[in-house]
């Protein structure tokens, strides 16, 4: 059986039963590529249309017939096999594809391979002109396959770290630098990474690089924690809070933290994108986990497919986060929590609520709602074509702070946390992931659930949300029996930005009752 190599990492290329194959013709390395990497048949009509976008319907099946010949000359055998409808790499060769092999050793745990075949970027310098749906497939693979490749390096270093071998970290800290240089995350990691292996002047020149490219690109210092790390930490101190750990529930990987201490548990369930660690990194972010983690012993988890747990074939229903609830809480020893729903965490909250009353104390939903689209019956949301609307114009802009003018109107032109977000959504997730957990969201309606729900619930939303209309919060607090409403000033969604003191207040008040 004869055996192709297709590299889709870095610029693409094939071998032929170690034979290199000279493919210059562009077109044919994209037809190539995108049959080879979907690993299902192709229709003609959706490879003509990629490739030749602005040509009529036969002048562009003519004109794949062309490429196709091309591709056979060029391997001198039948790579992809066509009939009347459709295009699949040939079933006769024995194919390994790297793109493939790469994410099938992220789902199985081997990082080190992994990191060894992300060679490069998808597709990296390979540019067809006039082709912009096939230049959003690449681009979308691109960042779900480098959002892949940051979890890797991030549980590499994790790995090492708190091992007995912490240099085995500094290759894969480098190289998380390098793909965000902005991140402090990262660039702790490496910093710590040169101290525990003894190297402080290394640590030192890190850190003074950490500090150049914050001041030169957003304008701010490094945090004192990250100074802190220049501190040698002796053996016998204990581990500092808020270190990542990982639980496992049907072989899938969440990624938790505990902080903190106090009389209750708190578990904070996130919007649509979270990352554990990277979330400290935003000082107003940073307050508010720190302000709720002096009110009890606060957990923060990754639900499964963003963040630094497993990223999964489907989007998180509300039912898969409530089953990622349960395993947290389980992981942390926590029999009881006051759960805080944040925005799109909140329908899973409400499931949780009303299906497991007893592993809960008390209930605080903010700016959440409990329908995705609008209805007749729930006009207080988007259109499902205005919701869509929006969606692409944020899956549009990624890569940069998309969608911020939204969520945090107040930070709009904030280098720093225009920054911070841009690099939350890179290591968290992907724009195709991201879409299909946001599509998920815009198809949710919890309201059935919710005169099921018992738990003492305190529902918080600002007056001028731009995210989710304030009518959202008053109908999740008429609909849940004894819920209290407080409506509070701002128009920012995410609850870190603009006045968070007046919301910390409420909840710790809620807090206090619960516990006395």
């Amino acid at each position: 059986m004869a055996r192709v190599e297709i590299k889709l990492f870095g610029f693409p290329s094939a071998r032929l039963d170690a034979h290199k194959v000279n493919l210059s013709l562009r077109k044919g390395l994209g037809l190539l590529a995108y049959v080879a990497d979907v690993c299902r048949p192709v229709g003609r009509d959706v490879m003509a249309s990629l490739l030749w976008p602005e040509s009529d319907s036969e002048e562009a099946r003519g004109s794949l017939r062309r490429t196709l010949h091309k591709i056979h000359i060029a391997f001198q055998a039948n790579v992809i096999c066509a009939d009347r409808t459709s295009l699949i790499l040939a079933p006769s060769l024995a194919a390994s594809i790297d793109t493939h092999e790469f994410e099938a050793a992220c789902d199985t745990g081997e990082l080190e391979k992994a990191g060894q075949l992300y060679s490069g970027d998808f597709l990296d310098g390979l540019s067809i002109e006039g082709c912009p749906a096939f230049d959003e497939w690449a681009f979308f693979r691109r960042e779900a396959l480098r959002s892949r490749l940051v979890q890797v390096l991030e549980r590499q270093i994790e790995r090492a770290l708190v091992s007995s071998a912490p240099a085995a970290a500094i290759p894969a800290a480098v190289r998380l630098v390098g793909l965000d240089p902005l991140s402090e995350t990262a660039q702790r990691h490496l910093i710590s990474a040169y101290m525990r292996s003894g190297d402080r002047a290394a640590a030192e020149r890190q850190y003074e690089s950490c500090a150049r490219v914050l001041a030169v690109e957003l304008g701010v210092a490094p945090d004192p924690q990250t100074k802190a790390l220049l501190t040698p930490r002796r053996t016998s101190d204990p581990a500092p809070a808020g270190r990542t750990l990982y639980t496992q529930h049907g072989g899938l990987h969440l990624a938790y933290q505990v902080v903190g201490n106090g009389p209750i548990d708190i578990l904070l369930v996130p919007g649509f994108v979270s990352h554990v660690e990277r979330i400290w990194e935003e000082p107003r972010s940073r307050a508010l986990l720190t302000a709720l983690s002096k009110m009890g012993r606060l957990i923060l988890f990754d639900r499964r497919g963003v963040g630094l747990s497993d990223r999964v074939g489907a989007p998180p229903t509300v039912e898969a986060t409530a089953e990622d609830l349960m395993t947290v809480m389980d992981a942390a020893g926590s029999s009881r929590v006051l759960l805080i729903g944040m925005s799109e965490g909140g329908p899973s909250c409400i499931h949780f609520a009303a299906r497991h009353p007893q592993r809960l104390t008390g209930l605080v939903l903010y700016g959440s709602l409990a329908k995705g689209a609008r209805s007749r019956d729930y006009p207080f949301v988007l259109t499902r074509a205005q919701y869509d609307r929006w969606l692409q114009k944020l899956v549009k802009d990624w890569g940069g702070p998309t969608g911020i003018e939204t969520f945090a109107p107040s930070l709009v032109g904030d280098r720093q946390a225009e920054g911070w977000w841009s690099g939350l959504l890179r290591a968290a997730s992907s724009p195709g992931a991201i879409k299909a957990v946001l599509e998920a969201l815009r198809d949710t309606d919890v309201r059935t659930q919710l005169p099921l729900v018992q738990t003492p619930t305190l529902v918080l939303h600002r007056r001028d949300d731009h995210a989710v209309r304030i009518e959202a919060g008053r109908h999740l607090a008429i609909s849940i029996p004894g819920a209290k409403f407080i409506e509070l000033d701002g128009g920012d969604h995410w609850l870190w930005a603009g006045d968070q003191e007046a919301a910390l207040q409420h909840i710790r008040r809620f807090a206090d009752r619960l516990h006395h």
